[in-house]
């Protein structure tokens, strides 16, 4: 409760003399107090300022206590009222209480009545207050969850329409909602990490925690100490006791991202927890059971990490009661402008920009392009475009330059080959960019990041000038 001075309570009665030796009771006590001499003059101050607590005369000119207590109820007014009477009509105040007065006084008032009473009826005044907050807040909360309802349906969908996404997500929408170990799939880049969330997302567990680990982060004397957490004095530098993902993801998911770098001993311990639901803390004394949904990731070649022993066998049919195998970026390429659109819109975001597109020479580069890196080379490659981009449009001089030359396609013959003096490399980059450009040599110029002047001296030194217009 807040101190005295915070509150303001009204004081209406036609006796001066009541009035004054209420506002003098209740000023030795540090409230502050404002006062009127009739029902309209009370309801009007009622209505215009915050004033918590009102002291009403049962009987006034103008409006009578009771009738100011209905118009209070009636408009939802933040006051508690008390009302105050003479012995003759104490059984109209105890009626008054009934339709929603705090209590009631009588005259002559007790001093030590009255603070009795008022920091009670003030209690009363913060608890409604509270709860007409928490009231805002969910309505709030209502709206706020409207939209994230519709921002986390967005995140449970794997952005493409290739054939090969379309299935990827219906796989995400038949295992989401079970109890089913997942294994996700795919190079590098792929977007591993978004399916585990997505499942999330899509189960019932979605409120719980989703807790994600990369198997390869850790040193291999830590992981059990990352996954299962440690007691005080389990090994030297265990100051104090720690939670592990799988307590810290009760109820939830625990996303394992490259479990094929996980070493085999941990890999056993994993594999106890996934059948018994149970598991020891290093250094621990008691079992600890946990009800943890357990989504794992490589990428891998599964048959070859089985082969050579990187992963158990046991384990693997243990994680893959589902598998879900995500593309490379260069199998789906017609999804290409779709990854690009929601991250050209993430950025601007970030960045305070008003990017719309690509330039149709730029995506016809996006295109040709292998990405190595996939999904999340396109992003990292979007992020830095945006930044550098002036106007509404990407153009291909925002793009970094390996993009024109390291791998530009998927044939072998158009990749750069080791082993070439650097003067053969530079003039096959230059005779690619000329190809590529259709031998605009000023394109072809601003693709390398030279200068034209600097283009033609190349081409007089690699070429004969007229090979190449």
């Amino acid at each position: 409760m807040a101190s005295n001075t915070d509150y303001t309570i009204l004081i209406a009665d036609d006796e001066s003399s009541i009035i004054e030796g209420l506002a003098a009771l209740l000023n030795e006590e540090d409230y502050k107090t404002k006062t009127a001499r009739d029902g309209d003059g009370a309801l009007t101050l009622l209505k215009e300022e915050t004033i918590p607590l009102a002291l009403v005369d049962l009987n006034m000119p103008g409006r009578t206590g009771l009738e100011i207590l209905k118009e209070v109820k009636a408009q939802n007014i933040p006051t508690e009222v008390i009302i105050i009477t003479g012995q003759g009509t104490v059984n109209t105040a105890v009626e008054a209480m009934k339709e929603g007065a705090y209590d009631y006084l009588t005259k002559p008032v007790q001093p030590k009545r009255l603070r009795s009473i008022v920091p009670k009826a003030l209690e009363r005044y913060d608890l409604a207050a509270r709860n007409r907050n928490l009231v805002e807040k969910n309505q709030s909360l209502s709206s706020e969850n409207k939209k994230l309802e519709l921002a986390l349906e967005k995140l449970s969908r794997m952005i493409g329409e290739h054939d090969s996404m379309v299935e990827v997500n219906e796989l995400i929408d038949a295992v989401a909602d079970t109890t089913a170990s997942v294994l996700i799939t795919g190079e590098s880049g792929t977007g591993k990490e978004l399916v585990a969330q997505a499942i999330h997302n899509k189960s019932s567990r979605s409120k719980e925690p989703f807790i994600a680990v990369n198997c390869s982060a850790f040193p291999r004397d830590l992981l059990d100490s990352e996954l299962f957490g440690h007691e005080k004095g389990a090994f030297t530098g265990a100051i104090k006791e720690k939670a592990g993902c799988f307590e810290l993801a009760n109820n939830g998911t625990l996303f394992l991202d490259e479990i094929g770098e996980m070493p085999i001993d941990t890999q056993a311990k994993l594999l106890r927890v996934l059948e018994e639901k149970t598991f020891w803390k290093l250094g621990g004394t008691k079992e600890i059971s946990v009800d943890v949904r357990v989504v794992a990731a490589t990428n891998r070649d599964i048959k070859t990490a089985l082969a050579d022993g990187l992963l158990r066998e046991d384990l693997y049919f243990r994680l893959s009661v589902m598998d879900i195998e995500l593309p490379p970026l260069r199998e789906r390429i017609s999804d290409l402008p779709l990854l690009a659109e929601e991250f050209i819109k993430k950025f601007n975001m970030s960045n305070n920009k008003q990017v719309k597109r690509f330039s149709d020479e730029c995506l016809d580069v996006l295109n040709k392009y292998h990405w190595p890196g996939n999904v999340r080379e396109l992003r990292n490659l979007i992020e830095r475009a945006v930044i550098l981009c002036k106007g509404d449009t990407i153009e291909v001089s925002h793009l970094p330059k390996h993009i024109f030359y390291l791998n530009n396609s998927s044939a072998e013959g158009d990749a750069i080959q080791l082993g070439k003096s650097l003067e053969e490399i530079e003039k096959e980059v230059i005779y690619k960019t000329l190809e590529m450009t259709n031998n605009n040599k000023t394109k072809a110029a601003q693709l390398l990041g030279i200068s034209l002047k600097t283009m033609h001296n190349k081409l007089n030194k690699y070429f004969l000038d007229d090979e190449v217009e």
